[in-house]
């Protein structure tokens, strides 16, 4: 138990301190969310029209839209600009608390883990190394990527980076402690 506990912890800040580095040091997400000198005409513009907070695909079918109204839809978007936007009416920030339930996140999915290897035959530092960095690419791949294969991210290369990076630092972390006696 207290290794799974210990690890957990100090992997869940290893975690936590590279998405750290890479949103802010490191700015590897930048292009994801890109200054506009607009911002002001936008968001006058979405407010001005009443918009309700939530996410749109624009441009769309209407709800309840029969197939051969979503495939006129499609063909007609075909080639054309489009968007989605994600509009809230108050910016509310506290970073305390998001900060806090991200850490307490990575601490829970590094203690899973460490669960995980608890159960298998005691291994060596490479096999608990590669098993974070295969954790680290099944997360990217089913996150990351499979919203990027509809939804082109901007900063995809960095959710990678991420992936290896963090989950480099988990198993080198994990590799000794879990493989120690």
């Amino acid at each position: 138990m207290k290794k799974i506990i210990i690890g957990g912890l100090v992997g869940g800040l290893l975690l936590f301190a590279w998405q750290t580095i890479s949103w802010t040091v490191a700015s590897l997400h930048d292009k994801g969310q890109q200054y506009t000198p607009k911002q002001d005409s936008i968001l006058n513009a979405l407010s001005s029209i009443g918009l309700n907070e939530g996410a749109y695909m624009v441009p769309r079918e209407k709800p309840g839209a029969s197939m051969d109204e979503m495939e006129k839809v499609m063909k007609e978007m075909e080639g054309k600009p489009w968007a989605r936007i994600s509009y809230y009416k108050v910016m509310n920030i506290n970073m305390g608390m998001n900060m806090a339930r991200g850490l307490i996140a990575n601490i829970i999915i590094v203690s899973l883990l460490c669960w995980i290897f608890s159960k298998m035959a005691p291994e060596g530092f490479g096999t608990y190394l590669t098993a974070s960095l295969i954790v680290g690419i099944i997360c990217f791949t089913n996150g990351a990527y499979t919203g990027h294969i509809w939804y082109p991210l901007f900063d995809i290369r960095a959710y990678f980076i991420d992936a290896l990076a963090s989950w480099g630092l988990v198993g080198i972390w994990l590799g000794w402690w879990m493989g120690r006696k």
